[in-house]
């Protein structure tokens, strides 16, 4: 191959990677308007669905950013076309993050709200079943966070991010450092004493 043919095609290559085909603005509009339905899909479906990914919802997520990427993109296969949907895609997440930070409104909004799926010891059924959870799930995320038993609990929630958090009751904590030195002062005491 010729000097002339290499710059040829390496010209060819560049313009086939850096050509968008179709409008900035088509573009950028796909993008905001995959990114918004993503949202409202997610936000629809339910908290567990990020907390806790099994195989199949694994295989969901991988086959959805699949199934997005035409919409994202539509006929452009260009670099520069993929980098401006990537950059968009960015900015869109970024504003929306920083709107949540901003406002605890627009957060429950699009977040939502924490659910309680257990309160004083018992488990909320009703709960578990709309966030489609079931009791061994919550309860592996139970022993996780020191507790044995739901009895052991004042209250189980789901937060809008999928995290389970677990409070105990009082009498059911772990003991913590000052706990151990008032103890270890009464014992001293005690024993002084004698």
């Amino acid at each position: 191959m010729t000097r002339r043919a290499r710059v040829v095609t390496m010209a060819a290559m560049w313009n086939e990677l850096t050509h968008v085909q179709i409008p900035l603005g088509d573009k950028v509009i796909r993008t905001v308007v995959v990114y918004l339905v993503l949202a409202v899909i997610l936000r629809l479906f339910g908290k567990r669905d990020l907390a806790q990914l099994n195989a199949f919802d694994l295989v969901v997520m991988l086959l959805l950013s699949n199934v997005v990427q035409n919409a994202i993109i539509g006929p452009d296969n260009s670099l520069l076309g993929g980098v401006i949907g990537a950059v968009v895609l960015v900015a869109v997440n970024a504003l929306v993050v920083r709107s949540m930070r901003r406002s605890d409104r627009i957060a429950r909004l699009l977040e939502g709200t924490a659910t309680v799926l257990a309160r004083d010891g018992r488990w909320d059924d009703q709960a578990l079943r709309t966030e489609g959870l079931r009791r061994a799930d919550v309860e592996a995320a139970l022993r996780r966070q020191n507790a044995n038993r739901v009895e052991e609990v004042q209250e189980i929630s789901i937060e809008p991010g999928g995290a389970i958090v677990v409070t105990l009751k009082p009498g059911e904590e772990s003991a913590t450092v000052e706990d151990i030195r008032r103890l270890e002062a009464k014992i001293d005491a005690l024993l002084g004493t004698r």
